[in-house]
């Protein structure tokens, strides 16, 4: 298990060095540059631009800026921010627990309720319920998660009333419960197509293991068929499943990017489109590298859990 552990650790952060290098040649190379902030309120003259360049060594060859950020981030400093002249890792966590509730919240209603279908499309197969469930998500996945989060402020915030349109509270009310009234519309936007995945997946694997011979050799002994689903077929359906929820990361946070601007949580997704706005490269550097380090951690949570469940995959080092 060891020596699966740390294979797959050296592979994070090749990929992690990767992912800086071209995300930082991206940002320092895309037309306008760094230097566009500052330059933007026209009242900079060309000796101040060379100045504030020279200070933050913005002047220096692209490598050799690479260089000096790697070594600052590696040794815990991830650079200010050009607009708040703040600490990037003081922003991002300033930002980071709206992200947080949006992404557990919603990921846990779209296991639930993705599982509830599977398993029953898989129990059900080819029946009405499955049919429509089918249907269901074919329409889930199709439909632009920044609509439907427009559909749901129009007909649930500014038609019924009964959602807020935005925000994360309200001002002046920062309860528990304001809070949960706040992330309902959010959290079903960003659910829908998670939702999808996941009934679609469960139903596979159920049906996959429905059909191994040792569900049927149990109904031959007379098992009852309940306890066969929950005993034998669920326990060994959800192993798949784990890697489906690492793996899932990534959706997740760019699905939060789109349903934080819309309804306008002050997370990380909007922390993103605003520092690209502003060009604040290094809250966007910083940000870029903490959801690439999420990624590659839920990557790997689910690689453990998966090595912890069936051992086969861990002594067979893949």
């Amino acid at each position: 298990m060891s020596s699966f552990l740390l294979q797959r650790l050296m592979q994070a952060l090749l990929l992690l060095l990767i992912v800086s290098m071209i995300g930082f040649a991206i940002l320092h190379l895309a037309p306008g540059g760094p230097m566009s902030q500052f330059a933007a309120g026209g009242d900079m003259t060309q000796a101040d631009l060379d100045r504030i360049a020279e200070q933050l060594g913005l002047n220096r060859p692209l490598p050799v800026q690479y260089a000096e950020w790697l070594w600052r981030m590696l040794s815990g400093d991830w650079g200010v921010s050009y607009r708040d002249q703040q600490p990037v890792l003081h922003i991002i966590a300033g930002h980071l627990g709206p992200t947080l509730e949006l992404m557990l919240t919603s990921t846990l209603l779209a296991m639930l309720i993705g599982a509830w279908i599977g398993i029953i499309g898989a129990v059900k197969r080819y029946s009405i319920f499955d049919s429509m469930a089918t249907i269901g998500t074919m329409i889930a996945l199709s439909i632009p998660t920044f609509w439907f989060g427009l559909v749901v402020i129009y007909v649930f915030s500014v038609g019924l009333g009964w959602l807020p349109s935005g925000n994360r509270f309200t001002i002046g009310d920062g309860s528990f419960l304001n809070r949960l009234h706040h992330l309902v519309g959010p959290c079903i936007v960003l659910a829908l197509v998670s939702t999808a995945v996941w009934s679609r997946y469960m139903r596979s694997s159920m049906l996959d293991v429905i059909n191994q011979d040792f569900v049927r050799t149990a109904r031959a002994k007379g098992v009852p068929e309940r306890r066969i689903l929950m005993t034998h077929v669920l326990r060994n359906a959800l192993l798949p499943m784990i890697t489906i929820t690492g793996l899932h990361v990534p959706s997740l946070l760019s699905g939060a990017l789109v349903t934080e601007t819309v309804f306008t949580r002050p997370g990380m997704g909007r922390l993103f489109l605003d520092s690209i706005s502003y060009r604040d490269y290094p809250v966007v550097m910083g940000i870029l590298m903490f959801t690439a380090v999420m990624v590659l951690l839920g990557s790997l949570l689910a690689d453990l859990l998966y090595g912890v469940a069936d051992p086969r995959i861990a002594r067979s080092g893949r």
